[in-house]
């Protein structure tokens, strides 16, 4: 049976769908945007790097000379910088890694047309791990990525090969990234509204939703991998987080951290996270020792 509704109900309809999309619109424009800023790390002591992945890109990071232990390349999260990781940074160059923090592309001060939730911030991720690889040649290289950083690592293809890599706070798929931040700005409501966020994506950036799934590609890392993420998560829920880990090839660790939300992890809980991490990085990043068993 029709139902006809009156006039008046129709356009109360109309302006809920029109202020909706008008809403996820803004989102979506925020969530793209671009602004070059530039970045200082005082006190580390870094030699300045600027790396050209593209002809739109241009990346901007700090280098900190190791003592042979090993190489870890630090990637922050979404609308951040290098900033973000300098505290991992002193950790890790305190126990004789060399280090290299970029800003991804789009982000701090490397340039880039926009923000692509990983897709093409792995050309920056490409382009600085060759770096890392011609300034500690002959080492074991790792990678710690957090959010945006470490999906812009599991989605980069053809990268050259690592030895360990840390994904703090990876999204599985793009959908759920979605949804999960739309009912957190919006309610309930926010999970239905995902779909028009979604469809902006091949007609602002030209990407496929398929395209940004980290869940089908983790396996493809071929390193060991350890899994962090907050119990109290909202942006990758705890179950999301176990699906990621259950993908993952072996060998592989997960690591909750209780009561930790979307936060950054070492800042959260650092005594465990340098012992947790740590360990992690010396197991597969320290050089082997050959003796003649004498």
């Amino acid at each position: 049976m029709l139902v006809r509704l009156p006039l008046s109900a129709c356009l109360i309809v109309l302006a809920i769908v029109v202020l909706g999309g008008a809403v996820v619109w803004a989102i979506g424009s925020k969530l793209i945007a671009v602004e070059p800023h530039p970045v200082a790390l005082p006190g580390l002591g870094a030699e300045d790097v600027v790396l050209r992945p593209a002809p739109d890109q241009r990346v901007a990071g700090s280098f900190l000379a190791g003592r042979g232990r090993g190489a870890v390349l630090l990637l922050h999260g979404i609308h951040g910088d290098r900033r973000d990781m300098a505290a991992r940074a002193r950790f890790l160059q305190g126990h004789g890694y060399a280090v290299l923090l970029i800003d991804l592309p789009g982000q701090g001060a490397s340039t880039a047309s926009s923000v692509t939730f990983g897709l093409r911030e792995a050309d920056g991720v490409r382009a600085a791990l060759a770096e890392l690889r011609r300034r500690a040649p002959g080492q074991r290289v790792g990678v710690i990525g957090v959010s945006l950083g470490a999906a812009s690592l599991v989605l980069c293809r053809d990268c050259p090969p690592v030895d360990a890599v840390v994904l703090e706070s990876m999204y599985p798929t793009i959908e759920e990234a979605v949804a999960n931040r739309l009912r957190m700005r919006l309610g309930p409501v926010g999970g239905p509204l995902s779909g028009l966020l979604l469809w902006q994506l091949p007609l602002r950036l030209g990407i496929r939703p398929d395209a940004l799934r980290p869940i089908a590609r983790i396996a493809e890392l071929n390193a060991p991998v350890l899994i962090a993420a907050g119990s109290a998560d909202l942006h990758t829920t705890l179950p999301e987080t176990r699906r990621l880990f259950a993908a993952a090839g072996e060998p592989k660790d997960l690591w909750v951290v209780e009561g930790a939300a979307h936060v950054d992890l070492h800042a959260y809980a650092p005594a465990d996270y340098e012992r947790r991490v740590g360990g992690f990085l010396a197991a597969h990043l320290d050089p082997v020792v050959v003796t003649d068993g004498r």
